[in-house]
């Protein structure tokens, strides 16, 4: 939305929220933002009707760029006129999203010259090889530097390049940071764009990312996810965003071809991932030279967000907004796994779009609108990198100091009873205190991070938002239950048969009344920060106030 949002008082008198005020009962709340308790309830039954709808195999697994993909974003944008919703994006309710798609393709090798010799690599069965988004052809030689986690923190006193030259080298990183960090923190540090950023500013013209032994994402799920490329956002001039041209080479490598980097040299990889696990690795240069030549396809797509506005009463406070986000893709068509080859993406996200519908149908339900704004965003590409809340942060459709805060939805509580929540992101800014208010009264414990090696922090949308200075929350199922479920196995077990597989699908056992309680949550923290007197706010001397809080020059 480019133009300002009208100061005309925001009347309930059209005939969609007409109907929305017969659905559910009434709830109000007073200015401090509290929520009274008939506030309108999320429906399990409506869950279930969205998820079942966008995880349909006529929907093909939402692939960002195809058919599937854009008829689950005509769903999303008939829902949000059916509520009344007014349309937030460039064109209606969508703001389509410009992509570069990158894949590896045959011709691309990498091949280690060290002292027991030369030995080729081979792709998709050694290493994966990473597309280069600038130029078809990138080829790159060099000796390797092993750089432990590529981290350097100096409010840590942390530095894994300390004593280390690495300008005209490739870097040898491992995946995470510190877990000395803290949880969030960790995640941040963890990110690719992180140590890419660095490794770039230290001279390093290519990477080659080893795996730590706390990942679980497995070896082969990870290459057949990879066979797909990759995407980028395109900003005006048709360039791709978030790439670093001074890196002519990328890849990562099996447990098996790492061990080879390490031949030879002063600490084996098994000496260094135990070092990784407890502590700062040893850094230090590698007897071997490398070769990584990347052969890529480029294609062009587009894929739009769909973004619908419900506009605030409160003429003083309505030019704010909130903003809830879900991502509505997913794999799409992929390799078979187990005879099945669409990737449905039942829990992650047709479950969290559900969630984005409810809230967004409890909110057109309340007797008066609240006093800010709320846009509620279902946004492309996550799987790709977050590329749909990235490219709309960077281009919101209101000026982006007007956004106080983001929920995000992304995989609802369907696995086991709700019992407990992490709520990440919330330590660090004034909403701490209100989803602490908000899950006492549902009866839900707050956990911490119970996995903070899976960096989840910076792998959903909020962290888009968080990186444009925006306090955010992305509230995820914890690891207990009432029930007698074993939670937090089930929740591995989750992890390692159906993420990211065809197996996430509408067959899967699935608690609607659970996700229910989960996407309520999130309808009442969003519904006390809409009607606060004040916008949430980073913690002053917290990380990510330092890091990002001054990004808007709002705080």
């Amino acid at each position: 939305m480019s133009a300002p949002m009208s100061s005309s008082c925001h009347t309930r008198a059209d005939l969609p929220r007409f109907l929305a005020l017969l659905l559910l009962a009434p709830g109000c709340s007073d200015t401090s933002g509290r929520v009274s308790e008939d506030a309108p309830q999320v429906s399990p039954a409506r869950l279930e009707e969205h998820i079942r709808y966008l995880a349909d195999d006529r929907l093909a697994g939402r692939g960002t760029g195809t058919p599937g993909y854009d008829s689950a974003a005509r769903y999303v944008a008939d829902q949000f006129a059916a509520l009344g919703l007014d349309p937030a994006g460039t064109k209606g309710y969508l703001q389509q999203v410009p992509l570069r798609r990158a894949r590896a393709v045959e011709g691309s090798s990498l091949v280690l010259v060290g002292g027991s010799g030369r030995r080729a690599l081979a792709p998709y069965r050694d290493y994966v090889p990473i597309p280069n988004f600038v130029t078809p052809r990138a080829e790159v030689t060099a000796p390797l530097v092993f750089v432990g986690f590529g981290v350097t923190s100096p409010e840590r006193g942390y530095d894994d390049y300390r004593g280390l030259d690495p300008k005209g080298k490739i870097a040898v990183l491992l995946t995470g940071a510190p877990s000395s960090f803290p949880p969030a923190e960790r995640a941040h540090y963890a990110a690719t764009r992180v140590k890419r950023e660095n490794a770039v500013g230290r001279g390093a013209v290519g990477m080659l990312i080893v795996r730590t032994r706390d990942q679980t994402f497995p070896w082969d799920r990870l290459v057949r996810q990879s066979r797909g490329g990759d995407m980028r956002w395109l900003d005006g001039t048709g360039a791709p965003a978030d790439v670093s041209p001074a890196i002519r080479g990328v890849a990562g490598l099996s447990d098996s071809a790492a061990a080879y980097l390490f031949e030879g040299a002063p600490h084996s990889l098994s000496e260094i991932l135990t070092a990784a696990e407890t502590g700062k690795p040893p850094v230090f240069d590698l007897p071997v030279r490398a070769t990584i030549r990347t052969v890529s396809v480029h294609d062009r797509l587009e894929s739009p967000n769909v973004a619908g506005l419900l506009r605030g009463s409160d003429s003083s406070l309505r030019e704010e907004v909130v903003v809830y986000s879900a991502h509505l893709d997913h794999l799409g068509i992929g390799e078979p796994v187990q005879g099945d080859s669409i990737y449905n993406g039942a829990l992650d996200n047709a479950s969290g779009i559900a969630g984005l519908l409810e809230v967004a149908r409890t909110f057109a339900a309340l007797p008066t609108a609240p006093r800010r704004s709320v846009l509620f965003l279902a946004v492309t590409g996550e799987e790709a990198g977050l590329l749909g809340s990235d490219y709309f942060a960077e281009h919101p459709t209101m000026p982006i100091e007007r956004i106080v805060a983001n929920v995000n939805l992304d995989g609802l509580a369907l696995l086991y009873p709700l019992r407990d929540m992490i709520a990440f992101g919330a330590d660090h800014s004034t909403l701490d205190s209100t989803v602490g208010r908000v899950a006492k009264r549902l009866g839900v414990t707050l956990a911490p991070d119970p996995f903070p090696q899976e960096v989840f922090f910076v792998r959903s949308d909020q962290y888009s938002f968080v990186r444009r200075g925006v306090p955010s929350l992305f509230p995820f199922m914890g690891l207990h239950s009432d029930s007698g479920v074993d939670a937090a196995a089930r929740f591995k077990e989750w992890l390692a048969t159906r993420y990211h597989t065809p197996q996430d699908d509408i067959g899967q056992p699935m608690n609607f009344e659970s996700g229910a309680r989960h996407a309520q949550l999130g309808f009442l923290v969003g519904l006390e920060i809409a009607n606060a007197n004040e916008r949430p706010a980073w913690k002053k001397g917290d990380f990510f106030e330092r890091t990002f809080g001054r990004e808007r020059g709002a705080d």
